[in-house]
């Protein structure tokens, strides 16, 4: 019964903000509340939200303050001469837009991490859709495909996650995933491909100035006079050289995520902008963008607090386990593959690899498959992951992108789902998992 009720507030909740009859913020409060009264646990419902709420702080703490960090080095002008350099190559081509997008995204993600993913790439990218008029959920789409193939690094939370739960060697387990990885970036820039050629065929080749010309155009002046002023060229390389060891802390965990950012946004606005007034306009100009995602993250954690608080999900989890017959025994690594897809969407990472997974090797154990092969399998439904509702960065990547939640979901869906199964695919002809 609790499985039954889990997934129709799933399916409930996805139909209601794919439809934009709800927005995510009210659905991810709204939804849970109903169907957890419907089960019987309204008197419970209190400290359920409220332990979601806390596991959820951390992240929309450093969600805030990485915001803010971004803000400022993009009012300071660190993404400027990336953009004059990617309007140099791609000359208004549409195509070569959405292709540099892809290129950008996968090698900012190789730090593991969502955010600073989405951050830089629409930083970067957004003025030029903008300009060119080209649709910004194709920007939406290829970032987060990329993000969800670099995201299977070892350093990265799935990974990572599962190389711990099932406690094995991370170079047994990632080493074979290599060729896999590079099937779902070919994906990944072939998505970007169709959908830049789209754009093409409906925009053409359009003229544009770099960058630094139109800044000068007099027609735009009067509107970039504020913008200008915010510049800092001449502490370019102080905040390059700040981002890249805030982005090596971030990898290396030299302190917990919210610490860092809070301490790299400080020293950010106390070196660019020292003067304090400007310091608390510049806090309140991208207020908004800080409210927009920070709130959609803590109302995430009463979706998170009711689904783990009633035991849904794990009953949704038994469920799907216990109806795999056992002649399908020997074939278990290809069913977690296929299963991690709407597993990792509906439950965060730490319930399914700390939980799920190692009940899943230990019934594959006995069937003859290696341990290793299920760590391997479990991660090859990132791209579906990464859209989850439960992922705090997805909401961060829409409200950058000026998009809507739904929109993003019924856009990017197939092109997901593609890239884990070239994965599988992928990860079958080379041996990292067998059927």
């Amino acid at each position: 019964m609790l499985a039954i009720l889990g997934f129709m507030m799933v399916a409930v909740f996805m139909f209601l903000i794919i439809t934009n009859r709800l927005s995510a913020l009210t659905a991810l409060i709204v939804i849970p509340i109903v169907f957890a009264i419907i089960g019987g646990f309204g008197l419970e419902l209190g400290p359920m939200m409220l332990d979601g709420i806390k596991s959820v702080a951390p992240t929309g703490v450093m969600l805030m303050f990485a915001i803010l960090y971004f803000g400022v080095m993009i009012d300071a002008g660190l993404f400027d001469p990336l953009v004059g350099k990617i309007l140099k190559i791609v000359k208004g081509d549409p195509l070569k837009i959405v292709i540099g997008s892809t290129v950008l995204a996968l090698l900012v993600a190789l730090d593991g991490d969502g955010t600073t993913t989405y951050m830089i790439t629409i930083s970067a990218m957004l003025p030029l859709y903008k300009r060119l008029g080209m649709n910004p959920l194709i920007l939406t789409c290829v970032a987060m495909l990329s993000f969800g193939v670099m995201n299977m690094m070892p350093w990265g939370g799935p990974t990572a996650r599962a190389i711990s739960a099932l406690q094995l060697d991370s170079t047994e387990v990632f080493t074979p995933l290599i060729p896999v990885m590079a099937g779902g970036i070919i994906w990944t820039l072939f998505t970007a491909y169709i959908l830049g050629k789209k754009e093409c065929t409906r925009l053409g080749v359009i003229e544009i100035e770099l960058y630094k010309e139109e800044l000068k155009s007099t027609e735009k002046m009067a509107s970039t006079v504020e913008i200008i002023d915010l510049k800092r060229p001449k502490l370019l390389w102080f905040n390059f050289i700040l981002t890249v060891t805030l982005l090596v802390s971030l990898v290396i965990g030299l302190l917990p995520l919210p610490v860092l950012f809070m301490i790299a946004f400080v020293i950010a606005i106390m070196v660019n902008y020292p003067k304090l007034d400007l310091q608390k306009e510049r806090i309140r100009y991208h207020a908004g963008n800080v409210l927009a995602v920070v709130s959609l993250v803590f109302a995430s954690g009463i979706f998170t607090g009711i689904l783990s608080g009633t035991k849904m999900v794990d009953a949704m989890a038994n469920s799907l386990v216990s109806i795999i017959p056992n002649s399908m025994g020997p074939y278990f690594s290809v069913i977690t593959a296929i299963t991690s897809i709407p597993f990792t969407y509906f439950m965060a990472n730490d319930p399914y690899y700390f939980g799920i997974l190692p009940i899943l090797a230990k019934t594959a154990a006995a069937y003859g498959v290696d341990p290793i092969e299920m760590a391997r399998a479990s991660v090859l439904g990132q791209p579906v992951h990464a859209m989850s509702p439960l992922m705090a960065s997805a909401y961060l990547l829409v409200g950058m992108g000026g998009v809507e939640f739904g929109d993003h979901q019924r856009f990017i869906f197939k092109w997901a789902l593609g890239s884990c199964f070239a994965m599988i695919i992928v990860a079958l002809l080379t041996g990292a998992i067998t059927f």
